[in-house]
């Protein structure tokens, strides 16, 4: 599972997501977040587009925001290679309205399938699919405040996260559908990530910026003693 940021390297995505599947053979699947904020007005993404619009502008906006379809909706705020993976032909998506993923390769339908549309990251998701499969994270040029996998961690801590109220739209214009679930916080990822064990984590450097790989299992495990709502 890759987070990147390919801003200032001067590489085509095409080029970064031919060499990632290079590297990991024709065995190996390449998964990527596919998130789509913008679908959910309980999300800053939404918030800051809506921005400065009335009350009435606000309605018509939301009257005509275009349901998420796991075929066609972008996903622009994940970044180029994101978007290049999802536009491949044969890429696979995950169905979740708001925060779906995208895979090539021959587990991708395996690992992307069953994403409950009531749970963002947790149990249902497919990250937890790739926590039993022994999935590495790649963080490509970005810091763990970008890791969605601690995410997953945060559903397993004791007591659980506090849940809120999300909607989204889904099937058509004006369908929009409310639902409970986790209420995510990654604030404290980065934070996470500087107290990891270095014996966990594979560190170089690309185009000026840190690159960091690790296996998932035992840094979101980490991850759990870490987050300030587990149990002390």
């Amino acid at each position: 599972m890759v987070h990147a940021s390919l801003s200032g390297t001067g590489a085509a995505p095409e080029t970064v997501r031919d060499a990632l599947l290079d590297t990991l053979g024709p065995g190996g699947t390449l998964v990527v977040p596919a998130f789509t904020p913008e679908n959910s007005d309980t999300s800053r993404a939404h918030r800051q587009i809506v921005e400065g619009l009335d009350e009435r502008q606000v309605r018509e906006f939301r009257a005509t925001m275009p349901p998420y379809d796991p075929d066609t909706t972008p996903c622009p705020t994940m970044g180029a290679l994101a978007e290049c993976v999802r536009t491949t032909p044969g890429s696979v998506r995950s169905a979740h309205p708001q925060t779906s993923l995208a895979g090539l390769g021959p587990r991708a339908a395996e690992l992307l399938d069953g994403h409950h549309p009531h749970c963002h990251l947790g149990e249902r998701s497919p990250l937890a699919k790739l926590y039993e499969a022994d999935a590495r994270i790649l963080l490509l040029r970005v810091g763990f405040e970008a890791c969605s996998a601690l995410h997953l961690a945060e559903y397993r801590t004791t007591p659980p996260p506090p849940r809120r109220t999300y909607r989204c739209v889904v099937e058509e214009k004006g369908n929009w559908i409310e639902y409970e679930d986790a209420a995510l916080d990654d604030s404290d990822f980065a934070r996470v990530g500087q107290r990891l064990p270095n014996d966990l984590l594979v560190r170089r450097e690309w185009s000026g910026r840190p690159v960091v790989q690790f296996r998932m299992r035992p840094v979101v495990d980490e991850a759990i003693r870490q987050l300030p709502c587990r149990t002390p």
